[in-house]
């Protein structure tokens, strides 16, 4: 196992998320046995960090990495859990919440411990000190029940930047979605980068876009293969990682033993990209993107000509995120924060934008499809 040091400590460059164990009928039936036998392979295996939340697997993953992580001497691994702001309804139950949180989880401190999910729908409550949510956590790190305070993000960059504006002096790591596929696609590059601004260390959720960088089409695997004929399409993902010089935690969320036993096989060693490997990973990255994603370049020829007063750019922006995504949340969330006379059903179809459009897309057409996707959900 590859270790990454992090201040004082050595942590297993892969670390167990827990957002998609093994489950039986439903997400919320986690199958705790076969759970205690993949946790006993990754620390007889060299895993040493345990990644929880408040809400994964409907309230039950805390519970059950609780009672499986329980069996094993405290200092023998690290467990991260967050607060879970991704839900507005919590932002005035910060101390009650984590209270709850180390009973769930069977212990008198966690290691790591996080604002969970910055974005555009909670960025706002997250910096209202009324609330108390940023004092209450730093007073438990000064009380040593926090060892490390961080957040994750998926949020746009500016979002990053204000929480960093405000509270990053206190902020010790940042968990982003990175992979070879979003370093562009949702500016993580550009993330990576505003985080080496503030010394803060990267910790890597979706390093396989949800499972589906595991499994690509057909003429890019065997580009890849071409060129590393020995390396299974997953582990690409894994090296990509392993090739930014700020990644310390790599989190895979892994829900059988396969996916367990193969991922700890890659990170036995580190293996670097080079340029030519680099980029033909990020061209594929970009031949796949195109051919799902509207080719919009905010040029704003559209927004000085929509009644509305729509931000056209930002709009298809998310419908770019929802379609290359096959839904998911991110943009959903992100209209959270978006007026509804301002998102994509608002859009009153009169083509005043197309007309006016350099790329010439069918923004009226994008507009209610997206609207009809949203309704969908």
């Amino acid at each position: 196992m590859i270790y990454k040091e992090f201040q004082d400590l050595k942590l297993s460059a892969l670390g167990m998320g827990a957002m998609r164990l093994p489950i039986g009928a439903n997400d919320a039936d986690i199958d705790e046995a076969v759970t205690e036998e993949m946790v006993a392979y990754a620390m007889k295996n060299g895993i040493n960090y345990y990644d929880t939340a408040w809400g994964y697997h409907d309230g039950h993953s805390e519970t059950v990495m609780g009672s499986v992580l329980g069996k094993y001497p405290r200092d023998s691994f690290y467990l991260a859990t967050k607060f879970p702001g991704y839900d507005l309804s919590n932002m005035d139950k910060v101390e009650e919440i984590f209270e709850k949180q180390l009973v769930k989880c069977g212990v008198e401190y966690f290691d790591f411990y996080l604002f969970h999910n910055v974005c555009e729908m909670n960025i706002d409550a997250y910096l209202d000190p009324k609330y108390g949510i940023y004092n209450y956590l730093v007073k438990q790190k000064e009380n040593g029940r926090i060892r490390h305070l961080g957040f994750s993000a998926h949020g746009s960059y500016d979002v990053m930047k204000r929480f960093l504006d405000a509270y990053g002096e206190k902020m010790e790591f940042c968990q982003i979605q990175l992979n070879w596929m979003d370093w562009s696609f949702q500016n993580a590059k550009a993330k990576v980068e505003l985080l080496k601004e503030y010394h803060i260390p990267v910790w890597v959720m979706e390093p396989l876009r949800g499972g589906k960088l595991a499994s690509i089409p057909e003429e890019y695997a065997k580009k890849l293969t071409g060129l590393w004929p020995d390396e299974e399409i997953p582990a690409w993902a894994f090296r990509f990682l392993q090739s930014i010089d700020s990644v310390t935690m790599i989190l895979s969320g892994m829900s059988n033993m396969e996916q367990l036993q193969k991922n700890i096989k890659t990170f036995e060693t580190e293996k670097k990209l080079n340029q030519e490997e680099m980029a033909a990973l990020l061209g594929i990255a970009d031949d796949m993107l195109n051919q799902k994603k509207l080719p919009c370049t905010a040029c704003r020829y559209c927004t000085s000509h929509c009644p509305k007063g729509l931000n056209i750019p930002s709009l298809i922006e998310l419908y770019n995120e929802h379609n290359v995504s096959g839904g998911g949340f991110i943009a959903p969330m992100a209209l959270m924060a978006v007026p509804k006379d301002k998102q994509p059903s608002a859009c009153v179809g009169c083509q005043s934008c197309e007309a006016v459009c350099p790329q010439q897309i069918k923004i009226s057409e994008a507009m209610a499809d997206f609207s009809s996707k949203l309704q969908q959900a």
